[in-house]
């Protein structure tokens, strides 16, 4: 098989993608790592500040965690201080998770540090090619 053929097979392109994913998501972890912050915890406190209080499995199913994974994310985030929880007024059943404000400070921070790394990571495309390849994706 030639190269240029190679390079267009699905196998291929899967690859290509599973290693550009990989290489994006040491970035990723190393902007949020210094901060004793695990990716669970980052998408956690990044939703909560980027969309507001949300209830618990809300949260889950939006950063895609499980039931369980979600639970012990919030648990271990509010055992820090950073998130609370209260009952949902509108259901008792539920829990809504809120940013405290030393975890506002921390994730805006964080995530101050993460837009940095992105930019480091992606630096290799354009503007117009960036915005190419979301297009394609």
């Amino acid at each position: 098989m030639s190269k240029a053929r190679q390079a267009t097979t699905g196998t291929h392109t899967w690859l290509v993608l599973m290693k550009a994913h990989r290489s994006l998501m040491r970035h990723a972890e190393r902007s949020f790592q210094a901060d004793d912050i695990c990716l669970s915890d980052f998408v956690v406190l990044e939703m909560l500040l980027h969309k507001g209080p949300r209830k618990v499995n809300d949260i889950g199913r939006k950063v895609a965690l499980t039931s369980g994974a979600i639970t012990t994310a919030v648990d271990r985030v509010e055992q820090r201080g950073l998130v609370a929880r209260t009952f949902d007024p509108e259901d008792r059943r539920a829990r809504i998770v809120t940013l405290t404000p030393k975890g506002e400070t921390l994730i805006r921070r964080i995530f101050a540090s993460h837009v940095r790394a992105m930019e480091r990571a992606t630096s290799g495309l354009s503007a117009a090619e960036r915005h190419r390849l979301v297009t394609l994706l």
